[in-house]
């Protein structure tokens, strides 16, 4: 769609509010309609952030564990993740085409504080925030107009948002849920234990022993046992699944009868490519109206701090 075929009058999607810029309005529609949720947005913001940190080969999970010139890139890996989620046409002038007009994307750690080149003055501009520790995010369009811009500038005649602009900010998603990570949110404690052992496998038997009834990622996974087949130290025949069996552990993932199994339980709802791991114990007759499970003919519900363990059957895997 052209500048000239753009109807001013259009319909706006539900969340949108009429402004005088007809352009802005366009991109926003286009963007919600292919992503009414925001669950793609937050999964391309979540794939950036763990490719930055890189679990897999350097155990980190923290953005204060990285390099000056690395958090410099985190824009780029976004921009970049966000085209490739959306299929953006590239932009003549800016970093996009989006329902026919020119659009540059800039994320910033602090919200609000997109750093604004001389390029891009007057140009649409879709700003992103998030925050890995909150686990949250936000992403907005505004116009960078002159009146919008704080006249101080850096260096490169970058310049911010003044009240002004911010307050222009069309919010498409604001605080929405960034998917969880787990490693931020575990107890000092549990951390140092988790990551304590030498052995990969260890770490991750750790991990689901300290993390329970907690989703946890895959890259979590991947952080935690700094190892190509990480996905190996999760099943049974050697992993953690069956290293945990004996104490009661079950991990439950995506499979659908898990997913039946943690609802039955109250138990988080593995997502794809999540983890819930539980202790259970045998159904005491002396509990009546304890949630319960059947395994292998047996009833076995969430165990107290106070129950013995005692081996717990396999799961089901379809």
């Amino acid at each position: 769609m052209s500048h000239d075929e753009l109807d001013p009058q259009q319909t706006l999607l539900p969340g949108i509010e009429p402004a005088d810029d007809p352009a802005l309005n366009a991109v926003a529609e286009s963007i919600l309609r292919d992503d009414p949720d925001g669950s793609r947005f937050a999964g391309a913001i979540r794939r950036s952030i763990d490719m930055l940190l890189d679990g897999q080969h350097t155990g980190r999970y923290r953005w204060d564990q990285l390099f000056k010139t690395e958090k410099a890139h985190a824009g780029t890996l976004i921009e970049i993740n966000l085209q490739r989620e959306f299929k953006f046409t590239d932009g003549k002038r800016m970093d996009y085409e989006i329902a026919g007009f020119e659009v540059d994307c800039k994320f910033s750690q602090t919200r609000f504080a997109w750093m604004i080149p001389p390029e891009a003055h007057n140009e649409i501009i879709l700003g992103v925030w998030a925050s890995d520790t909150d686990s949250i995010w936000c992403a907005g369009l505004v116009r960078a107009r002159s009146e919008y811009l704080n006249t101080g500038g850096n260096r490169d005649a970058k310049r911010t948002l003044n009240v002004v602009g911010r307050g222009a900010v069309k919010r498409l998603f604001w605080e929405a849920p960034l998917q969880e990570n787990l490693l931020l949110k575990l107890p000092r404690a549990d951390i140092d234990a988790i990551f304590a052992p030498r052995s990969g496998q260890k770490r991750v038997n750790e991990l689901f022993l300290r993390a329970q009834k907690r989703r946890v990622s895959r890259n979590v996974v991947a952080t935690v046992a700094m190892q190509d087949d990480y996905m190996k130290r999760v099943r049974s025949n050697g992993g953690a699944r069956s290293n945990l069996q004996p104490r009661g552990i079950v991990i439950l993932g995506d499979y659908t009868s898990h997913g039946a199994l943690a609802r039955q339980l109250g138990l988080p709802v593995p997502g794809p490519g999540e983890f819930v791991s539980a202790r259970l114990v045998r159904l005491n007759p002396d509990r009546p109206g304890v949630p319960y499970v059947s395994l292998e003919g047996e009833r076995w519900t969430l165990a107290r701090e106070e129950d013995a363990e005692e081996l717990v059957p396999k799961l089901p895997t379809i």
